[in-house]
């Protein structure tokens, strides 16, 4: 072991090792053996290591790590995909309160209203072309006007920088702001909200569920830089890109990071635009639907259940191998997609699992 060319020796030597297992893996219905399962990603024979690596994440056949934490355990564990995005671009497991706060933008920004990507989507759904052609041609419009997230989350820490480094109040730097930025495209207080309260709500909620657990300083500089722009222009508040970076940034994501999360969220709205161009403007695919027209707005109202009761509900996941074969089958059919790709896949268990 003295002689290992690899950069982590610890990995390398830990090539094997038992696991505590979260939720259901230890169940013997699965196709993996979690609980004794390769670590690193270095292959017996001595090959090069696999290349699914990069600074925050590492893949092989058997685990995606992030940041050091299985995400097949994390999870199992009960966290989300909120929980995920702090531990890809923060390496940490947030509160629970800003867990929540980022769900609530995250939907909010599900919301994509008639913007230029929205126009494409529909406009290409009208050529005959699959969704994700739709989605993909509408990130094309993604620019500072539609999506400023960087833009703005630069100029706020830029002018609230100020405060500690030359001194002035932070009543001051929300004025020389308006000064300077007023007539940019990120500047992120407009007409554009005057009705609508959403913005708003974003910096009371950032406010109310932060302000409990953390200090934040975007948030309560952005509404100093609300009233320096009424004052200085007229009839203005926040928009909803203003609101949203600044809710961001009290979360420590980075200006760029707010961008990329925000703006790929954006984009999921353009597949529902695409569907409606589709579906509800009578416009099919050589007679093909998406989804019948009576099914369209969705099945009947259902009971949510409980936390407690829904192990007593059949979920997606195969329990043996038939099942998953089947369940393979039929999403091969769906054309366009990447299961209707056909390849090989290596059983994982002649690897690692010791299962007779």
């Amino acid at each position: 072991m003295a002689n290992l060319k690899y950069s982590d020796d610890r990995i390398a030597k830990m090539k094997f090792v038992k696991r505590k297992v979260e939720g259901t893996l230890n169940d013997p219905r699965l196709r993996y053996d979690y609980s004794n399962r390769e670590i690193g990603t270095l292959p017996e024979d001595g090959r090069e290591g696999f290349k699914w690596v990069s600074e925050v994440a590492y893949k092989n056949i058997h685990r995606i790590v992030s940041r050091g934490y299985d995400t097949t355990e994390v999870v199992e564990a009960g966290y989300g995909m909120t929980d995920v995005l702090f531990i890809d671009y923060q390496a940490r497991i947030p509160f629970v309160e800003e867990r929540e706060v980022l769900d609530y933008l995250l939907i909010i920004g599900l919301e994509d209203g008639l913007s230029n990507p929205a126009v494409l989507a529909r406009t290409i759904a009208r050529g005959k072309n699959y969704i994700t052609q739709s989605c993909g041609g509408s990130v094309l419009a993604f620019g500072h006007a539609y999506a400023s997230y960087d833009a703005t989350g630069k100029m706020l820490a830029k002018y609230l920088s100020k405060v500690e480094e030359e001194g002035i109040s932070i009543k001051d730097a929300a004025a020389l702001l308006v000064k300077e930025c007023s007539k940019e495209d990120h500047f992120g207080i407009s007409d554009r909200y005057l009705k609508d309260p959403a913005a708003r709500r974003i910096l009371d909620m950032v406010e109310r569920k932060l302000s409990a657990v953390k200090k934040i300083k975007y948030v309560p500089f952005m509404k100093e830089v609300v009233k320096a722009a009424k004052a200085e222009l007229g009839n203005v508040d926040v928009d909803l890109i203003g609101a949203m970076t600044a809710a961001m940034m009290d979360l420590d994501f980075s200006p760029e990071a707010a961008w990329c999360i925000m703006g790929v969220t954006r984009a999921f709205g353009a597949s529902s635009h695409a569907i409606e161009e589709l579906e509800r403007e009578s416009f099919d695919y050589l007679g093909s639907q998406l989804t019948p027209k009576e099914w369209y707005d969705g099945p009947a109202d259902r009971e949510v259940p409980s936390l407690d009761t829904r192990n007593g509900f059949a979920g997606a996941q195969a329990n043996n191998a038939k099942e998953w074969q089947d369940a393979w089958k039929e999403k091969e059919k769906l054309t366009g997609s990447g299961y209707a790709i056909k390849f090989h896949i290596e059983d994982p268990r002649k690897v690692v699992s010791k299962k007779k």
